[in-house]
């Protein structure tokens, strides 16, 4: 599967500390694997992010990403939870 990732992804994801950047990575690589693997709790979402869906990076840090096809996905969204669904 093809991930890209939108230009504010990456500047959210520049503010994360290191343990924060090594466990997203960490869940990068298990979603590229397994995207609906049990550990990230990969869940559609409903609302402002119709169409879009979550994993959990740690545990109150999310990943919101879309599907663009059956073979490519791009990561929208990063924050803790109270930040993206207030």
């Amino acid at each position: 599967m093809k991930i890209d990732f939108h230009k504010n992804f990456e500047k959210q994801y520049d503010k994360l500390n290191k343990k924060q950047k090594t466990k997203f990575q960490e869940r990068l690589k298990l979603f590229s694997v397994d995207p609906f693997d049990k550990a990230l709790n990969n869940h559609a979402l409903k609302g402002k992010y119709l169409d879009y869906r979550s994993i959990n990076i740690t545990g109150d840090l999310r990943a919101i990403y879309k599907m663009v096809n059956t073979n490519e996905c791009i990561f929208a969204v990063l924050g803790s939870h109270s930040e993206l669904y207030y």
